[in-house]
């Protein structure tokens, strides 16, 4: 039963190890010019809050799939609540669970939009998707 246990804690402790190395190496290879999409959240995450990261997250991955792969765009999810991350708050004037778009040019952020319609089309999946696609896209004009 310990070595049972022993495993499954390194086996854990190696895939969490992976993920966050991967997560670096993505932040590695972002280009100067780019877009961060950020969804942010709170320690307390309810049924529609699970649903804006999933929404979120489909869509970039899917609809910019070249896009991440080339370090033009990159998604993060960002617990406000996080010592580390309560600046965000500050930054981008969050009062909510958020949805935020942040075109970076030379490694400075130079613009960001909260995408505040999520909240009228969490319930309508196709119209969540074109509002966020759409943002997104617009943003590119501007890169």
């Amino acid at each position: 039963m310990k070595n049972k246990l022993f495993f499954i804690l390194m086996f854990s402790l190696i895939f969490l190890g992976t993920i966050y190395f991967l997560d670096e190496l993505k932040a590695d290879s972002l280009q100067a010019n780019h877009i961060s999409v950020y969804y942010f959240h709170g320690n307390v995450r309810c049924v529609t809050c699970n649903k804006f990261e999933k929404y979120a997250r489909e869509i970039i991955e899917t609809n910019f799939k070249d896009e991440i792969a080339s370090g033009k765009v990159e998604f993060k999810v960002i617990n406000v609540e996080d010592k580390s991350n309560e600046h965000y708050v500050d930054d981008y004037k969050l009062y909510t669970k958020s949805l935020v778009i942040s075109l970076v040019k030379d490694g400075k952020e130079i613009k960001s939009k909260n995408l505040e319609k999520i909240w009228e089309y969490v319930r309508n999946k196709e119209q969540f998707f074109k509002y966020v696609t759409d943002e997104v896209t617009n943003l590119f004009k501007e890169l």
